[in-house]
């Protein structure tokens, strides 16, 4: 993989203060420096129930990767998460610091411009580091004043640049998985399935598809940074989660974490032994998921995986041999939720065939469905196949704000006709929630099926699983059905299925959900309508901003929300050589620093 840059220490080296942020918001709304309304800093309604009004789930995740670099050096450190352009200034006219690092996507470019000039304005001696997406851009450095592009993973790049030990034992942040959850009107707090754990075993993704820039941006095909090389470490790290967050769920923020097949046999084992009753929601490629049973699945307690379908008739290997709609019914069926993801706009779609190719990812009855616009990213092996084809358009014909594969294409299609992209995209969204319904209630309907199949399983943590996940059946999810139900009344197809899946719903759970679901029922519907009047009349969501400083940090602002020291715990350095296809940590120890 490529190396990031190794610059000299840092002359304060561990002494310097150092400030971490993301680009400053707000995010969901056409401005000037790049951001753009049918962009949120929403990844399921940029991406995924786009048109699904006010059924649309709505939720914020953190910056994890800056998460992980303050969890991870001594230098006084502090985080500043989605902050507005007024925070930010206001941090860097009031406290002196000597690096200031910014996260970034490609689409921000203009935002990092504008941080940078206010950076060499008001702290022209700190030194600026870039990191996250944007780093891959190859002519970034054209755009932005910099002083360091920090290319592939950065504890290491960023530990050796202060000066620190880089191959110290690695800390994992806690990290909620999601904040601010809203769907139907209804904010989500501290109940089952609301609140899960982010774990982070490794960056990167072996599998190496051309159009990926998280591959692209970790080293390529073969190539990923993983964290946590057995089922022992991540076992650690999930039990100080549990409690911590008081969760049993995570949301394993991994591009292929069943790849590694052995360490996830070994959690699984440690899982059994210990009597843990957990949910993992992962991403996956269909042909990885083959290689399990799917016993094992259930057992490891995957309950949610995001699959790659790509499209009908891909070129890519992952699903090669693989029928998927058969897999995703197989997974339903024990209740594993779904998340498809599929491109619009490969080169083989046409204005002819496009409608074909967007019922083939339809027919999957997902519960989420991912649609993206397939797009050459700078810095992604593909991106480098068109420009030397000179099918890039230039920066005179698109714009990097418009680069984010959800309006139209930075690229000459062979087939499709510039501005028809759009059409299509915003076609595949609206037939698959047109034929399969609010994405809310096909996650009812696999919850059932999953509880219905397994709650007399013999395994007693399988049963607890199942029955954690279930809990909302009788009151919230058949109050859910009902006042969709009644949502659907002009639409007969879409109300007898959700009417024939509520009346499931109650002839299991019995008479507290026929009771609950009129009641709780009448209540969401009118929160949804209210809902449904404040998108349509503008409303915007936009994630809260977190300050956040490090025990160093702290003694020169203690007033800040403090990140106490992480707890590390006794664990023998791994031993032997890792395999060639990953880059690694030389030794690794579990901790997690206070919330």
């Amino acid at each position: 993989m490529p190396r990031p840059d190794s610059p000299a220490v840092h002359p304060l080296g561990s002494r310097a203060k150092v400030l971490l942020t993301s680009v400053f918001g707000p995010y969901a709304q056409d401005d000037v420096y790049g951001s753009r309304a049918i962009n949120p800093m929403e990844l399921y309604q940029n991406q995924v129930t786009r048109v699904q009004g006010a059924f649309s789930l709505r939720t914020f995740h953190r910056s994890w990767g800056i998460m992980m670099l303050q969890a991870n050096v001594t230098a006084p450190s502090t985080l500043l998460d989605f902050p507005s352009q007024e925070r930010f200034l206001e941090e860097i006219t009031r406290r002196q610091y000597d690096v200031i690092g910014i996260t970034a996507i490609m689409t921000n470019l203009m935002k990092v411009r504008r941080m940078c000039k206010l950076i060499r304005k008001h702290q022209p001696h700190a030194e600026i580091v870039l990191g996250g997406h944007i780093a891959n851009m190859p002519d970034v450095r054209r755009w932005v004043d910099v002083d360091h592009v920090v290319l592939g993973e950065g504890v290491r790049w960023l530990r050796r640049y202060l000066g620190e030990d880089e191959s110290a034992p690695l800390r994992h942040p806690v990290v909620r998985g999601n904040i601010g959850t809203r769907i139907m009107g209804v904010t989500l707090r501290d109940h089952p399935g609301d609140v899960c754990a982010t774990l982070l075993p490794s960056v990167g993704c072996p599998m190496g598809c051309n159009f990926c820039s998280t591959s692209a941006l970790f080293g390529g095909k073969g190539s990923f940074v993983e964290f946590y090389h057995t089922g022992d470490e991540l076992f650690e790290i999930m039990c100080q989660l549990e409690e911590r967050l008081n969760t049993p769920s995570f949301f394993v923020m991994d591009e292929n974490f069943l790849i590694d097949k052995p360490r996830a046999l070994e959690l699984l084992e440690l899982m059994e032994q210990h009597g843990k009753p957990w949910s993992l929601y992962v991403f996956s490629s269909a042909n990885v998921l083959r290689k399990y049973r799917i016993d094992q699945l259930v057992a490891l307690g995957v309950s949610w995986v995001w699959l790659g379908l790509e499209g009908k008739r891909s070129q890519y290997v992952k699903l090669a041999g693989t029928d998927t709609r058969e897999l995703v019914r197989t997974l339903q069926q024990h209740g594993i939720r779904v998340l498809g993801s599929s491109i619009i706009g490969l080169e083989e779609h046409t204005p002819e065939n496009i409608d074909e190719a967007i019922d083939h990812a339809v027919a999957h009855a997902t519960e989420f469905h991912q649609f993206m616009l397939y797009t050459p990213i700078p810095g992604t092996p593909l991106f480098q196949q068109m420009a030397a084809e000179g099918r890039v358009f230039s920066e005179a014909e698109t714009s990097v704000p418009d680069t984010h594969g959800q309006h139209i294409f930075n690229f000459r299609h062979p087939h499709i006709p510039p501005g028809q992209e759009t059409e299509f995209l915003l076609r595949a969204f609206r037939r698959d929630f047109e034929v399969n319904g609010p994405s809310v209630v096909r996650i009812i309907r696999t919850v059932l099926r999953g509880w219905q199949t397994y709650r007399d399983h013999p395994n007693p943590r399988i049963r607890a699983r199942f029955a954690h996940e279930a809990a909302n059946l009788p009151v919230r999810y058949a109050g859910v059905l009902w006042a969709a139900k009644r949502y659907y009344d002009g639409q007969p197809r879409m109300r007898q299925m959700i009417s024939e899946l509520l009346d499931e719903l109650i002839a299991a759970c019995g008479p507290e959900a026929a009771r609950a679901a009129p009641i709780y029922g009448r209540r969401l519907y009118g929160q949804l309508l209210e809902e449904e009047e404040r998108l349509a009349s503008g409303q915007t969501y936009e994630p809260p901003t977190y300050y956040e400083v490090n025990e160093a940090a702290s003694l020169d602002n203690p007033a800040a929300a403090l990140i106490a020291p992480a707890m590390p715990l006794p664990m023998a350095a791994e031993g032997g050589e890792p395999p060639k296809r990953r880059a690694a940590f030389a030794r690794v120890a579990v901790g997690v620093p206070s919330p």
